[in-house]
């Protein structure tokens, strides 16, 4: 069958199973916004990672909303376990920041 009327650019694209879009190759100038972005996750990953490794062991920690609700609350939220918790958190988000920077340089020169 043919086509009636004029077709845009995406309609010659590669088709996949069931007639869907297949896989259209990527140029270089359409992966610098993803490397951007990338590289955005890393910063955002490590700033919100130490925060998290450093804030619970400060003095500041204690002066916070959730502290002053109940003396149950000041309690749980003074136990170092809790505190540790929160460090964990921290420690896992710089993690995955330090993946996300491995991956972005092992693609780097594709």
């Amino acid at each position: 069958m043919m086509p009636t009327g004029p077709q845009s650019p995406g309609e010659h694209a590669e088709r996949g199973a069931y007639g869907q879009p297949g896989p259209v190759a990527v140029g270089r100038l359409e992966r610098r916004p993803r490397r951007g972005r990338s590289l955005l996750l890393v910063l955002f990953c490590y700033a919100i990672g130490f925060i998290l490794v450093i804030f619970p062991w400060t003095p500041s920690w204690d002066m916070n909303y959730f502290a002053t609700i109940d003396p149950q609350w000041r309690q749980f939220w003074n136990n170092l376990y809790f505190r540790g918790a929160i460090s964990g958190l921290g420690v896992v988000n710089i993690y995955i920041a330090m993946l996300e920077l491995y991956r972005l340089r092992r693609f780097a020169g594709r």
